[in-house]
């Protein structure tokens, strides 16, 4: 796979008996739009496919429940900003948002990772990895009571994302916000003094404060996995400057360098345009199930774009990969019940070259239609793909054998939107959507399916 930091493609290997692997999970302040579930899924495919040559691997992903500033240049904590809107304490935003992200992870088929270490949870690792940067000339005391790292301490600053120090302009909108302590205006915040603060703080070695934005995928990465990450996976935006600081910290540890291949997701697009609450086109799992539509659809739109390549999501084309979703399951259905998975070597080429998952698709959509190809063969080959691209091909979704409870959820709905209880309506949707039923709204009623 292609590797940042090299800027090739290179075979990844394992220094030990399995493929560590680490992908930076969510701040848990919001819901995860269908972006950031791009990377979730890169980093699931380059397991499967991983897997599918007999790896064994090992992944971590964190949790982000500590906040960090806000991307509007207000001084306030994200964390703290969303508990405040929605008049309830910090952790519980937390939680909240971090359920509904193993509930997104689940519909589109993502593979648990073995730990989801939470940033809250390992301040003590932390302030540990803090003190030896300290101890070794990496980081300082500011004037100001925050701790920083030292960029100029790092001499292969900017190796991923080829910025150098001295092009750097102050004022990186992460960065600047009462960190008027620095030596250097690139150094960043490893802990931050609280001030006037006084939620979401932590006793420290240097005062009452908290963690800076780097700092713990430092820390849970190399404790997790040993010291040692073969495969790093994140969004592109996460190439500067965090991964960028996340790599000075880390080689300033362990003196050597600490990731073997970073992996960037290309951003995605939704029609036409960046994805931004402003633009008011953020789009969410549960706005494409709420019309109905398996979740699987968006697996299956992000599986037909190269992940190196910006890729613009529209309605029409996440119609189009359900509309292809249903075709498929019908006629692997239609294809017999074998057990049998046979190896197709177009489509293990295709998924080891680079993760090319658009040839694998292309390859199916030939196997679908070729004469000469036995349906049980059609069928053994698409169960193969179905290893990696997760899409459930061989599982029907057109029963419509539910519970009494389900039933009775769907009735309440339909009440509840009879007398215009939108609020409950979403609510019991949501409830549904958990119990694996698909709900939408169309000019002649209610109308559900199961997941």
């Amino acid at each position: 796979m292609y590797d940042t930091a090299s800027r090739e493609v290179k075979e990844i290997i394992s220094k030990n008996s399995a493929i560590s692997m680490y992908c930076c999970g969510p701040t848990v302040y919001r819901d995860a739009h269908v972006g950031n579930l791009r990377t979730f899924i890169l980093s699931d495919l380059i397991k499967r496919a991983l897997k599918l040559q007999g790896d064994t691997v090992r992944l971590i992903q964190n949790i982000t429940d500590v906040g960090h500033l806000a991307e509007d240049l207000d001084s306030q904590d994200k964390m703290l900003m969303q508990a405040k809107k929605e008049n309830s304490e910090p952790f519980e935003i937390a939680r909240k948002y971090e359920t509904k992200f193993h509930f997104d992870l689940a519909a589109l088929n993502v593979e648990p990772a073995d730990q989801y270490p939470r940033a809250s949870e390992t301040i003590e690792l932390m302030q540990e990895m803090i003190s030896s940067l300290i101890e070794n000339g990496s980081a300082y005391i500011g004037t100001d009571a925050n701790i920083y790292f030292s960029a100029k301490s790092f001499a292969s600053y900017g190796a991923i994302s080829g910025n150098k120090l001295d092009a750097l302009q102050p004022g990186h909108r992460y960065e600047y916000l009462d960190e008027g302590g620095k030596l250097f205006h690139a150094d960043w915040a490893l802990w931050k003094s609280a001030g006037t603060r006084t939620e979401m703080i932590w006793d420290s070695p240097w005062g009452a404060g908290f963690p800076g934005w780097h700092i713990e995928c430092s820390a849970m990465s190399l404790r997790y996995l040993d010291n040692h990450v073969d495969v790093h996976v994140g969004g592109i935006d996460l190439r500067f400057p965090h991964h960028e600081n996340e790599r000075a910290q880390s080689n300033s540890i362990t003196k050597n360098e600490s990731v073997s291949h970073w992996i960037h997701g290309e951003h995605l697009l939704f029609e036409g345009r960046k994805m931004s609450k402003s633009a008011g086109n953020v789009l969410l799992l549960s706005d494409i199930t709420a019309r109905g539509i398996d979740p699987l659809s968006l697996r299956l739109v992000i599986l037909e774009n190269k992940y190196r390549s910006q890729m613009d999501l529209t309605w029409d084309s996440i119609d189009a990969a359900f509309t292809t979703l249903k075709r498929w399951r019908k006629k692997v259905d239609s294809w017999g019940s074998s057990l049998i998975v046979k190896k197709d070597d177009e489509i293990f080429s295709s998924l080891m070259n680079d993760l090319d998952t658009p040839k694998a698709i292309q390859r199916l959509r030939t196997i679908e239609k070729d004469s000469l190809i036995s349906d049980e063969m059609k069928r053994a080959i698409f169960m193969y793909a179905d290893q990696v691209l997760a899409l459930d091909l061989g599982i029907k979704k057109n029963s419509k054998s539910i519970s009494a409870q389900c039933a009775k959820l769907l009735e309440e709905r339909n009440i509840a939107r009879q007398e215009k209880d939108w609020a409950k309506s979403d609510l019991l949707r949501d409830q549904l959507m958990q119990e694996g039923i698909i709900v939408s709204d169309t000019s002649s009623g209610q109308e559900w399916d199961l997941i």
